[in-house]
């Protein structure tokens, strides 16, 4: 028998089937979110709200990118790494440096204040260029006692031949002598040049009884002159002149003859004679003789190409970082001295001349002390 419903009783409804716990749903992983909660905004009207899933696809393609991003970028910077310029150890490696106990320099050895060796029966050397020699030994990991000065002629400053103590000519690793760049020298596959440490320019020397003042070259027609062979001083002096001229090996030759009158005049760069008009206490007058040309010196570290870029690396820290004093007080030390006695000549600049980071593999954060601009601007 069918049960009937009651009159003016509501049917009822059948049980709705209970939602599943939530341990029955399927698992789907959610990415972990930052330890500040996200609030939930109400979207605008008419703004489609993406959904879970939506916003899952959309973080992991954002993810994926910066991932591709980030892989470009690390094998960018490998294929540079590999590619690129060599490290300072790897050029240490290749100039020979390895167990290489002592550094052996190429100094002049008779010019006061830039390279004198005392006479004292040892093997001392002091002035400019043995200091910047010793700054630059520093650098390459030398210290004082493990470096050997030679002296060396002007004539053995491109073969790197200098004497040892027992005067016997041995082959240098670097030639810190005075040694001013030209285009020809350049060419010239046995001479490896760094960047230039020092500007001078040549000029004249006389005895304090000489008449007049020397303002040019060709006023030494048909004087007795003294001066350095294969310089560019004899260059110089032969094109402006046809002064009976005497190059000698030793500078210091030139300025004896001078002071015993067998010679008018002595003439080669001013930072080389500003010593000897120094300790003349007056028996020399400096000349300035108003030549354009600038004398450069420069370090010779031959065809040893790695061995020189570590020397234009330190010639750089010391120009571009303001904590490296080497050549200021190199320059202060033995220059300034030099300048009163000489108060008419442009002996030299007093400030080092700009230096270029050379081409050495460094980290970024390893640069950016000077740059091309600095160099430009002044």
């Amino acid at each position: 028998m069918t049960e009937k419903t009651a009159r003016g009783q509501e049917p009822q409804e059948p049980p709705r089937p209970e939602p599943p716990e939530p341990s029955e749903l399927p698992e789907t992983p959610e990415p972990e979110l930052p330890e500040q909660e996200w609030q939930e905004q109400p979207a605008p009207v008419g703004l489609r709200v993406p959904t879970g899933r939506a916003r899952r696809v959309r973080r992991f393609r954002l993810t994926a990118w910066i991932a591709l991003v980030l892989a470009a970028v690390v094998v960018g910077a490998s294929v540079l790494w590999v590619n690129g310029p060599p490290t300072e150890a790897e050029l240490r490696e290749k100039a020979g440096l390895f167990g290489k106990e002592i550094l052996r320099i190429g100094v002049k050895d008779d010019t006061p204040g830039i390279a004198l060796q005392e006479k004292t029966g040892t093997r001392v050397f002091r002035g400019f260029d043995i200091d910047i020699a010793y700054m630059i030994a520093a650098d390459l990991g030398y210290s004082k006692d493990r470096v050997a000065f030679m002296a060396i002629e002007t004539e053995d400053r491109a073969r790197m031949q200098a004497r040892d103590k027992d005067g016997r000519f041995v082959r240098v690793d670097l030639v810190v002598a005075t040694f001013s760049v030209t285009p020809d020298r350049q060419k010239d596959p046995s001479v490896g040049f760094s960047t230039p440490y020092l500007y001078t320019e040549q000029s004249v020397v006389t005895r304090s009884d000489y008449q007049g003042k020397v303002t040019s070259l060709g006023q030494l027609r048909g004087k007795k002159v003294c001066t350095l062979g294969t310089s560019t001083s004899e260059v110089e002096l032969e094109r402006a002149t046809s002064a009976f001229v005497t190059a000698k090996n030793r500078i210091s030759e030139c300025v004896e003859g001078l002071k015993g009158g067998e010679y008018d005049a002595v003439t080669t760069d001013a930072a080389i004679l500003a010593g000897f008009v120094k300790e003349s206490a007056g028996g020399l007058v400096h000349h300035d003789i108003a030549l354009e040309k600038t004398e450069m010196w420069a370090v010779n570290a031959g065809p040893n190409a790695a061995l020189r870029d570590l020397v234009n690396l330190a010639l750089y820290r010391s120009y571009a970082d303001p904590q490296n004093h080497g050549w200021e007080d190199a320059y202060k030390d033995n220059i300034e001295p030099m300048l009163l006695a000489s108060p008419d000549v442009n002996v030299a600049q007093s400030e080092q001349p700009c230096v270029l980071p050379p081409p050495i593999r460094r980290w970024p954060w390893e640069r950016g002390l000077a740059s091309a601009q600095e160099c430009l601007s002044r």
